[in-house]
C-alpha cells in the first residue's frame, strides 16, 4: 500500500523499465522514474494540465479496454496500444499493468521499448521465432482474438443499445441489446447509413432529415447530446420510443465518429400516458363529484316544507298510486299542474323510489337561468368557450348521469335549446359548449309544466317534438282548492316544521282555524299555504293561531252584505262561546283555555256564559 509520495518514488525507482502510477480517475499521472520521464519526454508530472491520455492518441478506446481486463484479471499485460512521446514520437512498448491494493482506480504500469529491445535481442528473435514457427503466430492471434472477445463482452453485456457510427454516418458496431430492440442485425447494419434505417421519420410521419439529427451533430459538430423521446424505426416498421445519448469520439484529436447509447421507453410512455388519463378522469371525476356536492348542498340548504307527499284525498291517492307505477321503470314522466301544488316533491319521490336513487336527483329550473346562459348551464362548457367559462364544468346533463335530472318548468327552455335537449336525450349523449367530443348519457328524465296537457304543445311554449318526447307517462297534480279536504294535514304537518324551525310552541289548529282555511279559493296552492303558516307561526302568541290570508287580512266577506237583527247577533255569540269550550274541552281560563282562544278576559267569559245560560248539557248537544 503507498502511503507517501517518498513511497511512490521509492517503488518505482526500484524497476528495472520506465513505469509509472497512473490515477485513471482523473487521468493523472500520480508518479514515475526516470526511465519512464526519459521515454515520454515529460519533464514535469505535477503539472496540472499533463494528462497521460495525450501519449495514447487514437489508441484511447484500446487502452480502455485494456484496463478492463486488467480489472478483471488483476494484472495483465499487452503490445497492443501504441503510446506517443511528448514530441508525438510513436512509441512500440509493451504495457505491463496491476492494480494498486488499497488504491482503486489506481495502476502500476511499466513500459518495455520494444524498438530498443528488438535491437538488442534481434538474433535471439529471429532462432524463437524460427523454432516456434506458427505456434507463436497463433500465441498472438489468440491474444488479439481475446482481446476482441473482451470488447465484445463489455458491449454486449450492457442492457442499453449501443452502436457506434464513423464520420460518414456508416455503422461501425452495433451491440447485441441494440440488436434485440430494433430488430436489425449485425449484417443488416454495419457500412450502412443507421440514420436512413432506423431514424428516418418523426412519430408522426413528417421525415426527419438526417442533418437535423442530434446524432448527426454529434460526429460532424463534436457536440453531445442527450435527447429525452424520439422514435427508432424497427425492422418490422413499428416505432419505438428512445432515449439516447450521442457523444463524439476522437482518433489522435481528430474526430472520427460517434457512440449512441439507447434505451427503450416505450412501455415508460405509455405507462405514462395512461397515467395521464387516468389522473384526467380522476380530476374530472372530482370536479363532477364537487358539482354534484355542491348542488346537493344547495338543495340541503334550501329545505322545502316537506318531505313526503301528505294528503288523504282521492287526487293525492291517484298521485301515490302512478308514482308506484312508475318509479320502477325508466320512462320519461312528464308532471303538470298549477305553480305550488307540489310538482318538485312528486319528481323527488318517483326518484327516491327508483333504481336511481344511489345517484343524485339533479334539478334544473329552466325559467331561472339567462336564455344566454341556458345551453352552458345544461351540456356544460370547456374553459375558454365563453366570457364566464373560466373552467371546464360539467352541465347538468352530465351530473345526472347514472341517476335523475328534473327540468321543472320546461316551457320556459328557448326554443332552439329545445330542440338540442331533444337530440342530445334521444341520442343519449351530450357535448359540452366548446367541445367536439360527446359523452355518454345515462339518465331518467322527469319534466314538469304549468300548462295544462291541452294546451301544452298548442301555445307554441314547447315544441311538439319535445312534447311528444317527455309525455309518456303524464302525472297530474291537483291544484290545493280541489282537494280541501287535504289542508288540515298539509297545514298541521306545516304549522309544526315552522315552530320547529323558529324555536317556537306549537299553537292549537282549531277547526275554525280549518273550516277558515277551506274557505280560502288558495291561487298559490301548497306554496301559499306553506307561507300563510310560516307567518303564522311567527306571528302567534300564547298557542292561539293567528291567520293572515290573502294580502294579510282574512278571507273577504262577501259582496253583499246581510243585515242581521240584535237576536241573531247574540246567538251567534252564543253558539261562538260554545264552538270555543267544546274546542277546550270545557276549559275557561289558561293558556289552552276558551278565553284565550276568544282573546278575552276569563272573567268577561264567565259572565257571557253565565247571561247566556251555557252548561256542560249546552256544550256537549250543540
Amino acid at each position: 500500500m503507498l502511503d507517501t509520495d517518498q513511497d511512490t518514488d521509492s517503488l518505482l525507482a526500484a524497476f528495472p523499465d520506465a513505469a509509472l502510477l497512473l490515477d485513471t480517475t482523473q487521468d493523472r499521472i500520480a508518479g514515475l522514474n526516470d526511465a519512464a520521464a526519459a521515454l515520454f519526454g515529460i519533464t514535469n508530472y505535477r503539472d496540472p494540465n499533463l494528462r497521460f491520455s495525450t501519449f495514447l492518441g487514437s489508441a484511447l478506446a484500446k487502452f480502455v479496454v485494456f484496463v478492463g481486463e486488467v480489472d478483471h484479471r488483476g494484472e495483465s499485460w499487452t503490445r497492443d496500444v501504441p503510446l506517443r512521446t511528448s514530441d508525438d514520437v510513436v512509441l512500440r512498448c509493451e504495457i505491463r499493468a496491476r492494480g494498486v491494493p488499497g488504491k482503486p482506480g489506481y495502476l502500476l504500469l511499466s513500459f518495455t521499448d520494444l524498438d530498443a529491445f528488438e535491437k538488442r535481442t534481434e538474433l535471439v528473435e529471429a532462432a524463437e521465432l524460427h523454432r516456434a514457427g506458427l505456434l507463436e503466430w497463433k500465441r498472438a492471434e489468440g491474444f488479439f482474438a481475446e482481446l476482441e472477445r473482451q470488447n465484445q463482452l463489455i458491449l454486449n453485456a450492457a442492457g442499453e443499445g449501443i452502436y457506434g457510427v464513423n464520420a460518414d454516418g456508416k455503422t461501425t458496431f452495433v451491440n447485441r441489446a441494440a440488436q434485440e430492440m430494433l430488430g436489425w442485425t449485425t449484417q443488416d447494419l454495419l457500412g450502412k447509413d443507421i440514420h436512413s434505417m432506423i431514424h428516418h421519420h418523426h412519430l408522426n410521419g413528417e421525415i426527419y432529415p438526417s442533418h437535423q439529427c442530434p446524432i448527426y451533430r454529434s460526429f460532424r459538430f463534436e457536440q453531445v447530446h442527450r435527447i429525452e423521446d424520439e422514435v427508432f424505426w424497427r425492422k418490422d416498421g413499428k416505432p419505438i420510443r428512445v432515449e439516447y445519448v450521442s457523444t463524439p469520439i476522437y482518433d489522435q484529436k481528430v474526430l472520427a465518429g460517434a457512440v449512441v447509447i439507447f434505451r427503450d421507453i416505450t412501455e415508460r410512455k405509455e405507462g405514462e400516458r395512461k397515467l395521464r388519463e387516468a389522473l384526467d378522469e380522476v380530476a374530472a371525476l372530482r370536479d363532477r363529484l364537487e358539482q354534484e356536492n355542491e348542488y346537493l348542498q344547495e338543495a340541503i340548504s334550501s329545505e322545502r316544507a316537506h318531505h313526503d307527499i301528505i294528503g288523504s284525498s282521492p287526487a293525492v291517492r291517484q298521485i301515490v298510486t302512478r308514482i308506484d307505477l312508475v318509479a320502477g321503470t325508466d320512462a320519461t314522466v312528464l308532471i303538470t299542474g298549477e305553480a305550488g301544488t307540489g310538482k318538485a316533491l312528486v319528481a323527488t319521490e318517483i326518484h327516491k323510489a327508483s333504481p336511481r336513487s344511489r345517484r343524485p336527483l339533479i334539478h334544473f329550473k329552466c325559467g331561472s337561468v339567462a336564455p344566454e346562459d341556458v345551453e352552458a348551464e345544461l351540456f356544460g362548457h370547456l374553459r375558454g368557450a365563453g366570457p364566464n367559462a373560466t373552467r371546464d364544468k360539467p352541465g347538468k346533463l352530465e351530473l345526472a348521469h347514472g341517476g335523475s335530472l328534473f327540468l321543472d318548468d320546461v316551457e320556459e327552455l328557448p326554443f332552439e335549446i329545445q330542440g338540442k335537449l331533444l337530440h342530445a336525450l334521444q341520442k343519449s349523449a351530450v357535448t359540452r359548449v366548446g367541445d367536439t367530443r360527446e359523452k355518454p348519457l345515462d339518465i331518467r328524465v322527469i319534466a314538469a309544466t304549468t300548462q295544462a296537457p291541452s294546451d301544452t304543445h298548442s301555445g307554441n311554449r314547447i315544441r311538439e317534438d319535445l312534447y311528444l318526447f317527455l309525455n309518456v307517462f303524464p302525472i297530474s297534480c291537483m291544484p290545493l282548492r280541489d282537494r280541501l279536504e287535504d289542508i288540515p294535514l298539509l297545514a298541521a304537518h306545516l304549522l309544526k316544521l315552522a315552530c320547529r324551525r323558529h324555536g317556537r310552541p306549537v299553537p292549537v289548529l282549531t277547526e275554525r282555524v280549518v273550516k277558515q282555511m277551506q274557505a280560502y279559493h288558495w291561487p298559490g296552492n301548497v306554496r301559499e299555504l306553506h307561507n300563510v303558516i310560516e307567518r303564522a307561526a311567527i306571528v302567534s302568541r300564547d298557542r292561539k293561531l293567528v291567520l293572515e290570508l290573502g294580502g294579510g287580512g282574512q278571507v273577504a266577506s262577501p259582496s253583499n252584505s246581510v243585515v242581521r237583527t240584535e237576536a241573531e247577533m247574540q246567538e251567534m255569540m252564543r253558539r261562538n262561546i260554545i264552538a270555543a269550550l267544546r274546542e277546550t274541552g270545557g276549559r275557561v281560563s289558561g293558556p289552552s283555555g276558551a278565553a284565550s282562544l276568544l282573546d278575552v278576559q276569563p272573567t268577561t267569559l264567565y259572565s257571557r256564559i253565565k247571561a247566556r245560560k251555557i252548561d256542560r248539557n249546552a256544550i256537549q248537544t250543540s
